[in-house]
């Protein structure tokens, strides 16, 4: 694959990021360290705007017009346990789906970029 190709790209545009989040969503409402977080939302609004959120974030074409994530998270009280849980659940589909090492590398780089926009807000 092109070294250029934007990440969007390389995770598989926006047919393979939803299978990906949809694997993420399957891991976190069997998690118990954050399923309680998921139990009363909409799981397929859900999994539409993070997948927006992702392919956006990623250089996709796609627009994102939810909250910002500070605004999202503010009221939550987020655990760095919980958002430590929420990466290892994202790890876990990317190895499900053959995500290679540098795409989960820099997935991760913007997982965390984003922590003090959720944690303990």
């Amino acid at each position: 694959m092109n070294q250029q190709a934007s990440l969007y790209e390389r995770l598989g545009g926006k047919k393979k990021i939803a299978e990906i989040t949809e694997d993420v969503w399957t891991n976190h409402v069997s998690n118990p360290d954050v399923a309680s977080r998921y139990a009363n939302s909409d799981a397929e609004r859900v999994k539409s705007m993070v997948t927006d959120f992702v392919c956006w974030g990623t250089g996709g074409p796609e627009s994102y017009a939810g909250k910002s994530m500070l605004e999202a998270h503010r009221t939550m009280n987020i655990s760095h346990r919980e958002f430590m849980a929420v990466v290892d659940d994202v790890m876990r589909a990317l190895d499900k789906n053959g995500v290679t090492d540098r795409e989960k590398n820099d997935l991760l780089g913007l997982l965390f970029s984003l922590k003090e926009q959720v944690v303990h807000l």
